[in-house]
This record gives structure tokens, C-alpha cells and sequence, in this order.
């Protein structure tokens, strides 16, 4: 059986995994009244949302887990990977259960979560600077060539990781908008890890494809369950492993262009309000924006999901 196949099993195993474990799961997060919270000062038209179940993310991460783990391709790069995921869903999963178990609201604080960040990503960064063959070097896009980091390669992955993880957090504000960007990143590094002989990177990026995909039959509009932290941490751990073992860590802010608009949109209003008193957005992360101007939902959920797709096309162009 070729490589393909393989991948190809991977992702419809996990996606029937994440339609079982959710149709068990969703029913015990209702009964637990785990629903999600929403904010004042949000849009108006999220106030409906209230008491949707969330922490749903505890469906992909036992999908994912379950099918690589039985996938036969078990190595020191999957284990790393599982290692972020499971690891940055921990920390959602924590947040998410002081604020909605709890009832804590703001769940945990800045500076912890920070800590546990940036923990799990100076772990990711070491090992790749110590086990690549390439070192402390990343491939610059479109060139085909490496750039050496030297010395600054363990800060500068470990700020990428974090800076990504919470990029993707950002992302999960509209109902399957951050599965479904994720959905076509995972299945571009899949097809590219699977070309360059990253196999068990290609067959855990095939987990995930299908584990998000899955979990769009509950979280596509009108969603009937939240990821919440847990699965947008995981999500964004994910992704970023996946690129910083293949060495593509400048490819993130291309094939991720939609995680980067999102964190960049509430930087800019943060840094805007506080030195000229003034909004660049209504509302921010972007698509908070979009929906105040009048865009419906699931019209900037597509477009969003389409942009995503034209980057990915663009992240293949760039490798030739």
C-alpha cells in the first residue's frame, strides 16, 4: 500500500472518529452545562450563542491521538508533535475548565499561560536545533534556500510557536471558521511533508485534516459545539510543529495568512486606541469586523476559507 493510501486512511479514520467521540462527547458537555460565555462587548448578534457547549476540542485531540498512534509510523518527530498538541490543548483545556466549570471568567491568568507557552515551545525549539539535519536553518520561501539563525534560532521558533498557538486561538470566534482554515493548512502540509519524506508528519497532518473535518458536521453554523481553548490551542500547536519539524517555519505566515490577519488586526486596535485614542476596526480580531460591517456569518467564513485555499496554492508555488 503506497504512501497515499495511507494518508488517505488517516484522515478518514480520524474524521469517523471525530463524528463517534462527538456524538458520545457533545451529549455529556451538555449535561455537565459547560456552555460557552459571551462577551459583552461583543457582537450582538453571538448573545444567542450563550450555553453552547464548548471544550469540544477533547473530540479532535482523542481523534488525532487514536489514529496516529495506530498508524505504524511512530517516531521522535510524531511524538513531538503530539507532544505540542496535547500539550497546548492542556493548557486550554485548564483556561477552559477554570472559566466554564469553575466559573471563573477570566480564566487563567496572562502570565501563566505565557509560562506554559513558552515552555512547550522552547522544548520544540531545542529539539529541532539539536536533531535537523538542517540545523539551525529554515527555508526562506520562494528562494529554495536556508537561512543559518545561529544563536537567535531557539528564541525566534519559540516566539513563532507561541505566536502561531495564539493566532489560531484568535482565529475561533465564528462557527467553523478556525476547523475549516485549519482543515486546508493541515492537508497542505500533509501533502508536502508527504513529498518530502516526512512521514509521519504527513500521517499525523492527515489526523488532523480528518479531525477537523469531522468536527465540522457539530461546529459548522449554526455550530453546536465550541472547540473552546482546548481544541484552538491544540489546533494552533499543531500547525506549528508540523511546520517547524519540515523546516517551513517562514512558510506559517503564508499558508496561515488568515491566523496572522487575525492576530495582526488586534495588535494594530490595541496599539491604535492606546496612542491616538481611535479604531482602525470596529471590532477586532478581523472577522468581528466584517461582521459589523454587515457580512453575514457564514458569507465571511467562506471567504475566509477561500482566501486560506489561494495562500495554500501560493505556499505550493513557493516551494518550487
Amino acid at each position: 500500500m503506497n504512501d497515499f493510501k495511507l494518508l488517505i486512511i488517516a484522515i478518514v479514520l480520524s474524521f469517523f472518529l471525530t463524528l463517534v467521540l462527538g456524538i458520545i462527547i457533545i451529549p455529556f458537555l451538555k449535561r455537565l452545562k459547560v456552555g460557552q460565555s459571551i462577551r459583552a462587548e461583543g457582537p450582538q448578534s453571538h448573545y444567542s450563542k450563550s450555553g453552547t457547549p464548548t471544550m469540544g476540542g477533547i473530540v479532535m485531540i482523542a481523534a488525532i491521538l487514536i489514529t496516529t498512534l495506530t498508524s505504524g509510523r511512530l517516531n521522535k518527530d510524531l511524538y513531538i508533535v503530539l507532544f505540542s498538541t496535547i500539550g497546548f490543548g492542556l493548557i486550554g483545556f485548564i483556561d477552559d475548565f477554570i472559566k466554564v466549570v469553575l466559573k471563573r471568567n477570566l480564566g487563567l491568568k496572562a502570565y501563566q499561560k505565557l509560562i506554559g507557552q513558552i515552555t512547550i515551545a522552547a522544548i520544540i525549539a531545542v529539539y529541532q536545533s539539536k536533531v535537523s539535519i538542517y540545523g539551525t536553518r529554515v527555508l526562506i520561501p520562494f528562494l529554495n534556500n536556508y537561512i543559518d539563525l545561529g544563536f537567535l534560532y531557539v528564541p525566534f521558533i519559540a516566539f513563532v510557536v507561541v505566536a502561531t498557538t495564539n493566532s489560531v486561538n484568535l482565529t475561533d470566534g465564528l462557527d467553523g471558521l478556525a476547523s475549516g482554515v485549519t482543515l486546508i493548512v493541515s492537508s497542505f502540509f500533509s501533502l508536502i511533508a508527504l513529498n518530502m519524506g516526512f512521514f509521519s508528519i504527513a500521517t499525523f497532518s492527515a489526523a488532523l485534516t480528518g479531525a477537523c473535518l469531522g468536527f465540522l458536521r457539530f461546529n459548522a453554523y449554526p455550530a453546536k459545539v465550541f472547540m473552546g481553548d482546548t481544541g484552538s490551542m491544540a489546533l494552533g500547536g499543531a500547525i506549528a510543529s508540523i511546520a517547524i519539524l519540515m523546516n517551513l517555519t517562514l512558510f506559517i505566515p503564508i499558508v496561515g495568512g488568515i491566523y496572522f490577519a487575525e492576530a495582526l488586526s488586534v495588535i494594530i486596535q490595541v496599539i491604535s486606541f492606546k496612542t491616538t485614542g481611535k479604531r482602525v476596526f470596529k471590532m477586532s480580531p478581523l472577522h468581528h469586523h466584517f461582521e459589523l460591517s454587515g457580512w453575514k456569518e457564514t458569507k465571511i467564513v467562506v471567504v475566509f476559507w477561500s482566501v486560506t485555499l489561494i495562500l495554500c496554492i501560493i505556499g505550493l508555488y513557493s516551494l518550487k
